[in-house]
């Protein structure tokens, strides 16, 4: 047989939720953790007093009874459990596991019988439901009645308020009253808070961050009380899971983190950590209200009567004594400053995240902690915002995600090596290997460092310009494609310019060159509009670009890669496909290199042939057109310009300037056609005449 016997997905009740966890017994304890919470019981074997195997709701049960009082239950086993748990009983316990069957019948009259920290209701000695006294939060009485009410557990869909008990007038002549009685044995074990007697010491005006406030700090030998100007709490020891004494990052304050369950509340608000912020300068000198006796007795030396030093290390002395649980500090962490911890930002508010030796804890809105226990994985992913800073992702196994981001890129180096050294799963860890420990990860330069988190944005930059290639065939694709097109364009426009130039040139005088320039800058403002509009027309026979060789790649494993991920969403089929074709080897992706460069020829060959058939030539004319509508405007500037010089020089009297009367009939009889837009060389090769539309004026004086 083997030494131990262990088992998973053992449930155990807490205020009426159940909570799962894993038991083991072993020949020294018998040791339950909850997976919750992982908080630990452990009972010692020599401690064992009773044991019962029970029919529950939950399949089967084992009920544990301890010298010291305590009374455990578990449900959650299988009817073939018991034979294997009774033999280990008999083989290593002095204590027999006994079946014990429950009441079945329904009744509501039986006996109550008060057994430790239970309230067993007995029909024919045979219990038909347990009480734990532990939740029991108020008891009260009436003529022949007693009301229990009971903590109520934000963990439970329903939860049970209050039990009443009837208890029946004894005929005897004692003269006590047994409701009295009835309800004095509640009370005597049940979890109510009462503040009688002095406090071992007192705490003033401390600075609390959750609750906020400051807060007169008094501590019982059972409770914590909290007194603020606005709300009290009372905090029973029971209810404290951890301790934790934290350095802040500027080496001047410190944290002090008490870990609750349950919460305190106030209102619909639950406050699962207690925290505490205390300057290190700030000094007390602390008396006990206690005779040194009576101290020593009760701490075993682990408190004085008269203790004096820094108000932080005095009021985690007290807790740890009164709690009776370790304090945790930080591990052997240190960030690229130096501090032992490391600042990020957790949903919109800024705050420091502690690697633990056994978990991480964020302080301090909303203050978190993780167990590594309880962590499925953890990822680095790139800041959405800033190459300078990343974000780092927690997954529990549970499905709940924390991202802590905003954190600085020197801290990745450290991070990641605390990770690793954890042996914590990393999501990307197949990207990093060459990574590893390296400070400057997120350094600008690409050539020393694989950034894995910049090749995919990358990849997935690359995937989104395939689309739109492979969607649109028309406007700057193709004359990215085809350079040589938008080049002959370009020359017949300047061609255009430097024939102008010269008509202009060989006609005039120095004002040719005056009147070049605003015609250049209207030609250059006017033809920019025709051309964007030319890019919206799409020729729907012109064959289509070709596709890269990543793309036909996954076109062919898009199919595979839906089927491996079930349910996988069409952004994250992107991310999945950058990765898998980044991991192909060479060879395979030169056999997609070749059927990239197949689809290439063959697109060449369909262009060469859709052009030769007299493709495109339609945009072609349009273009044409285009431009010489763009000539034409650029002469009609040009007249009007011509004819404000002239103005000019009839003003000033120059001697050049001929009127219409001296114009030869050779030259009137050619306006006819110069008014569609054309110049006309004169017999004088210094002078030159532009003809213009008549205006209503000349036509009206002719």
């Amino acid at each position: 047989m083997n030494d131990t016997l262990e088992f998973n997905e053992i449930y155990q009740e807490v205020k009426g939720s159940w909570n799962d966890g894993r038991l083991r017994f072993s020949k020294q304890t018998v040791v339950y953790k909850n997976s919750k919470t992982g908080k630990v019981d452990s009972i010692p074997v020599p401690e064992l007093t009773q044991a019962q195997w029970r029919r529950v709701c939950l399949g089967h049960g084992i009920k544990l009874c301890t010298s010291t009082g305590n009374i455990y239950k578990y449900d959650g086993f299988k009817d073939t459990d018991l034979e294997k748990i009774s033999e280990y009983f008999k083989a290593n316990y002095k204590v027999e596991l006994i079946e014990k069957d429950m009441c079945v019948k329904g009744w509501n009259w039986g006996t109550a019988k008060f057994n430790g920290p239970l309230l067993s209701f007995e029909v024919n000695d045979s219990p038909a439901f347990e009480i734990p006294l532990a939740s029991v939060s108020q008891c009260a009485t009436g003529k022949n009645e007693v009301t229990v009410e009971f903590h109520q557990n934000d963990d439970t869909e329903v939860s049970l308020m209050e039990v009443r008990f009837y208890v029946p007038p004894t005929t005897g002549d004692e003269g006590s009253d047994p409701v009295e009685a009835f309800a004095q044995n509640i009370l005597s074990k049940a979890d109510v808070i009462q503040a009688t007697g002095d406090a071992v010491c007192i705490f003033r005006e401390l600075q609390c961050l959750t609750p906020r406030g400051r807060y007169d700090i008094r501590i019982y030998p059972t409770f914590l009380h909290l007194h603020g100007k606005t709300f009290d709490y009372k905090i029973p020891y029971t209810t404290v899971l951890r301790l934790f004494l934290l350095p802040h990052k500027d080496q001047r304050q410190m944290f002090f983190v008490i870990s609750l369950d349950p919460p305190i509340k106030q209102g619909q608000t639950r406050y699962h950590f207690l925290i505490l912020l205390f300057s290190k300068e700030e000094d007390i000198n602390l008396t006990l209200n206690m005779n040194e006796d009576e101290v020593e007795r009760r701490f075993e030396g682990k408190l004085h009567k008269n203790m004096s030093g820094s108000l932080y290390e005095m009021v985690s002395r007290v807790m740890k004594a009164l709690v009776n649980r370790k304090i945790t500090v930080p591990g052997n962490f240190q960030g690229h400053s130096g501090a032992q911890c490391i600042t990020c930002s957790y949903k919109a508010s800024s705050g420091l995240l502690y690697p633990l030796e056994r978990g991480f804890i964020y302080v301090h809105k909303p203050p978190v902690h993780l167990r590594f226990e309880e962590i499925a994985c953890v990822n680095f992913a790139r800041g959405t915002t800033t190459t300078r800073s990343f974000d780092f992702e927690i997954e529990t196994k549970q499905g709940n995600q924390y991202t802590f981001s905003s954190i600085e890129r020197e801290e990745y180096g450290k991070l990641f090596d605390f990770v690793n050294a954890k042996k914590l799963s990393i999501k990307n860890r197949g990207f990093k290997e060459g990574m590893k420990g390296n400070d400057d990860m997120y350094s600008d330069s690409d050539d020393d460092q694989h950034d894995a988190y910049l090749e995919r944005m990358k990849e997935e930059g690359k995937i989104r310009e395939e689309a739109n290639d492979s969607d649109d065939s028309e406007g700057e694709s193709d004359e990215s494609f085809n350079p040589g097109e938008e080049d002959d364009e370009i020359a017949e426009e300047y061609d255009s310019k430097a024939s102008a130039s010269e008509s202009s040139a060989e006609d005039g005088d120095s004002d040719g060159d005056r009147k070049k320039k605003p015609a250049k800058k209207a030609k250059f403002v006017k033809e920019r509009k025709p051309r964007k509009k030319e890019k919206k027309v799409k020729d729907s026979s012109a064959p289509k670009r070709p596709m890269s060789a990543y793309m036909i790649w996954l076109n062919a494993s898009r199919d595979r890669i839906k089927s491996e991920n079930p349910g996988i969403s069409i952004t994250e089929i992107s991310k999945k496909a950058g990765e898998m074709w980044k991991q192909l080897s060479k060879d395979k992706k030169e056999e997609w290199d070749r059927k990239a460069e197949e689809a290439k020829k063959e697109y060449d060959r369909a262009m060469r042939e859709y052009k030769e058939s007299g493709g495109g030539s339609s945009g072609s004319s349009k273009k044409e057109r285009k431009k010489k509508g763009g000539k034409n405007e650029e002469k009609r500037k040009r007249k009007s310009g011509g004819g404000r010089e002239k103005e000019k020089e009839r003003a000033t009297g120059n001697d050049s300037f001929k009127s219409r009367e001296f114009i030869s009939s050779e030259e009137s009889s050619s306006e006819s056609d110069k008014g569609k837009g054309r110049k006309r060389k004169g017999s004088d090769d210094e002078e030159e005449v532009v003809s213009t539309p008549p205006s209503s004026e000349e036509s009206g004086s002719d």
